[in-house]
């Protein structure tokens, strides 16, 4: 120690730069996370290196857990919501995070998707979500005379001068993929009826059934929207129906946040965004805001400690900056306020301050039984737009599933 200390100053610490590396199945988010996220972390805590490792995201999961098997998965991982990650912390692969300084920036719903059960041991410090709604052309709005709707009426109203005037498809949505009409669709404009978080709590503890009204009005307004939706709509995959909408062809488009840089690298006029449409003139707005994505700690880690002081960093104020302007449309979960320098993203983003935020209501726990939820929305939402199955066979047929998953469980 005395020949360390004649050539090194003394009181420097003499340990070895730690590296962590993070796991993720975000391949696009590689610079940004290089040249916007670590660098600052890395000002602020010297000794501490970061190494971003994304996989894609069809390997992700099955990757993960073989090397989680192996004892070569990463210091960091990158958390899907609920039940994929909670299998990880089941497994003793994730540790927990209940002590964690920060997490308690963070409400009961953003941590909803990373936490076990009985909600009392979190395990991925939660980092963002993406909102739903609509985007539509300004342009076109503004050549028509129209704003925004407010309403379900008003929605209709736009729809029908759109249709009338014939410049301009409506609507811009694809059936074929069929996710689109239950996540852009069923589950965009459902809270509105159900009360969000009301209505998905009474679902989950059986005080509510698919077949009650609130649940079976959004999937009728559903049923009207096809003659909106252009010729094809019925084999448009979304890729098509969002390149109708980014040559300008249609005048509203439904949307998820994460698609906000996408579009706006392809569009050649004004865009902007509106909430889900309210049932009825004075009803509570409800948004659909979907938690995406956390990190979380490998429990096996030979970096504990400097692994805890990045997941601490990403509970701060200074990182939910940074990363909302780093990926506009990718809301940051804790509670600091945020400001984002992308217009469009900000639009979203302020509708948190005016509507209530709500999960999918085919989140765990609903979703877990065979056939999944899940996909039984995707097929019954579909099935109603394309007029091939009533909303309130459709109805049936998901509460058939849920009743099923219940007893299965």
């Amino acid at each position: 120690m005395l020949a360390l200390c004649l050539s090194l100053p003394c009181g420097v610490a003499l340990a070895q730069d730690v590296t962590l590396t993070i796991e993720s199945w975000r391949t696009g988010d590689l610079a940004i996370w290089n040249e916007k996220l670590i660098p600052i972390f890395e000002a602020e805590n010297p000794g501490i290196k970061i190494t971003f490792s994304p996989i894609a995201s069809a390997d992700y999961d099955t990757s993960l857990s073989s090397r989680f098997a192996e004892g070569t998965a990463g210091d960091l991982i990158a958390c899907r919501p609920f039940d994929r990650s909670l299998q990880l912390f089941d497994a003793g692969y994730l540790a927990p995070l209940s002590d964690l300084a920060g997490m308690a920036n963070f409400s009961a719903l953003a941590q909803m998707a990373w936490q076990t059960d009985d909600g009392k041991t979190p395990f991925c410090v939660p980092v963002a979500s993406v909102i739903h709604g609509f985007i539509y052309n300004r342009d076109a709005f503004d050549e028509l005379g129209l704003e925004p709707p407010a309403t379900q009426a008003d929605f209709f109203s736009v729809l029908d001068q759109f249709k009338a005037d014939g410049s301009y498809v409506p609507m811009a949505m694809g059936l074929h993929d069929r996710w689109e009409a239950a996540t852009l669709g069923y589950e965009n404009i459902g809270p509105s009826f159900w009360k969000g978080e009301e209505g998905r709590q009474a679902l989950i503890s059986g005080k509510q059934k698919l077949t009650d009204p609130q649940w079976v009005l959004p999937l009728e307004v559903l049923a009207r929207w096809k003659p909106y939706l252009g010729d094809g709509a019925g084999e448009h995959t979304h890729t098509d129906s969002q390149n109708v909408f980014t040559l300008g062809e249609a005048a509203i488009y439904p949307a998820s946040s994460q698609e906000i840089a996408e579009l706006e690298a392809q569009v050649g006029f004004q865009i902007g965004a509106f909430p889900p449409p309210v049932a009825e003139d004075g009803d509570d707005c409800f948004i659909s805001d979907e938690s995406y994505i956390g990190i979380g700690m490998n429990a096996k880690t030979p970096h504990r400690e400097a692994a805890r002081k990045f997941l601490a960093w990403l509970a701060t104020p200074e990182f939910a900056n940074l990363y909302a302007n780093a990926l506009p449309g990718f809301f940051p979960l804790s509670k600091s306020a945020v400001s984002i320098d992308d217009p469009l993203a900000q639009e979203f983003l302020s509708w948190r301050s005016r509507c209530a935020s709500t999960l999918p209501f085919t989140s765990a726990p609903l979703s877990r039984g065979t056939p999944s939820l899940v996909q039984e929305t995707w097929a019954a939402a579909s099935d109603v737009m394309n007029g091939t199955e009533t909303p309130e066979k459709a109805a049936e047929r998901l509460q058939a599933v849920l009743t099923a998953a219940r007893l299965s469980h």
